[in-house]
């Protein structure tokens, strides 16, 4: 069965691993990019209207939370329909969402667009179902290398688009840089067609093929130890993540350094996850995957309760978002790796979706919380330790997972 996900690819025409390899990481760039510079505009945005960072956080935390609810629904739907269409549909809402937040006036406005469809949108268009397409659609050789190299891409396109964004604010305003990212969004349309499904098969083929319906998957994942422990896990990576992509550049800035000393920061954090990332996916094939996802996630905290004990530096800065950088999105090729072990590539998208929600329900803690306890105390310093004392208890949680396939007491049916 771990054999057969290969020989569709092979009579796509030209749809061979590669082209599948390169268009899947040119969607991850562009969903990813223009989303992680969104922090760039917390400060222009909330002067211009008038808003307290509670406010700019809040619209933010809730896109976090809404991509994470959309994510388990997108990916049903690419493991039922295919990635293209829900890539399409993804990109178009994300579009819409970034357009109408360039021109939002009011709270309610960005809670709209920058929440709820550009959360929504990236359900569709993030690397999540990029990932999903490369488990079925890559040679099992080539899986959890692509795994990493999905998740570098949507890095690389971090990489890319920070510095491309403080650039642009400053010499094109906030409004039509946003406009433009709208734009360069859309650009996913023509590269989700690498990632195309294979004819379905019929009959006795496609019972083979899907052996379980949605809710069988769902039951099955939800009463297994290893895949509830994973999840949970997953809660400290978005927690950490959105709450520095977002106010990481601010909390420079009120620390005395430049705004650009942030853009480069984030910039380097993207850089050095392509590295993180495609050597969490080598690693994934060469050791114990939660021995891996421990180690990161203790390595995170060291790395932040270094970074705010130190005098702030644009040296400081920059080394922390090195060393973040390398542990930014590593977890993502052993998580999906852990899932494809526990469960098969039948319903990867959907089942690495929910973990995707503990995802993005810690970036919406961690988005909101900084929001909140800035205006209230003045300072992030609780929520850094936060982030720390979540980074160690995650760590412990990843150690008592299993690695083995689910035990299957009888087939399931179709």
């Amino acid at each position: 069965m771990t054999a057969a996900p290969p020989a569709p690819v092979k009579a796509m025409t030209w749809r061979t691993p590669a082209v599948i390899l390169l268009g899947g990481c040119l969607v991850s760039a562009i969903g990813f990019g223009p989303r992680s510079t969104l922090g760039f505009f917390l400060t222009p945005m909330s002067v211009e209207h008038g808003w307290g960072r509670d406010i700019f956080g809040l619209a933010l935390a809730l896109q976090m939370l809404l991509w994470g609810v959309g994510q388990p629904i997108a990916g049903a739907w690419a493991d039922r329909y295919g990635a293209v269409p829900v890539l399409i549909g993804g990109a178009v809402l994300y579009a819409i969402g970034v357009v109408w937040m360039a021109y939002s006036t009011t709270a309610g406005e960005l809670y709209l667009s920058a929440g709820v469809l550009i959360g929504f949108g990236l359900a569709g268009s993030s690397f999540a179902v990029v990932l999903g397409a490369f488990g079925k659609l890559m040679p099992v050789k080539w899986r959890s290398l692509s795994f990493g190299a999905g998740t570098a891409a949507g890095s690389f396109g971090q990489f890319i688009f920070s510095p491309l964004a403080v650039g642009m604010i400053g010499t094109l305003g906030w409004q039509l840089t946003l406009v433009l990212f709208a734009g360069v969004v859309m650009l996913i349309v023509p590269f989700a067609f690498a990632l195309a499904s294979p004819a379905k098969p019929t009959g006795a083929m496609h019972a083979m093929a899907r052996p379980q319906s949605v809710r069988q998957a769902v039951v099955e994942a939800f009463g297994h130890r290893s895949y509830l422990l994973l999840v949970l896990g997953y809660f400290t990576c978005g927690f950490q993540l959105f709450f520095i992509t977002v106010h990481l550049p601010s909390y420079l800035v009120d620390r005395g350094l430049s705004a650009e000393t942030g853009a480069w920061t984030i910039a380097v954090i993207g850089l050095f996850n392509i590295i993180g990332s495609l050597g969490a996916g080598w690693l994934s094939d060469r050791m114990q995957k939660r021995y891996l996802l421990a180690a990161i996630y203790f390595t995170r905290s060291l790395a932040i309760l270094a970074f705010i004990s130190l005098p702030p530096s644009l040296l400081t800065a920059l080394l922390f978002g090195a060393v973040m950088g390398l542990l930014w999105l590593s977890t993502v090729p052993p998580t999906n790796g852990l899932v494809v072990v526990m469960f098969g590539t039948p319903w990867l998208t959907m089942l690495s979706g929910i973990a995707f929600l503990s995802h993005q329900v810690g970036g919406f803690l961690g988005v909101w919380l900084g929001g909140v306890l800035f205006e209230r105390t003045g300072s992030y310093e609780v929520v850094w330790w936060c982030a720390i004392l979540l980074g160690v208890l995650s760590a412990l949680i990843n150690l008592p997972i299993v690695e083995k396939p689910v035990q299957r007491l009888s087939p399931v049916p179709a």
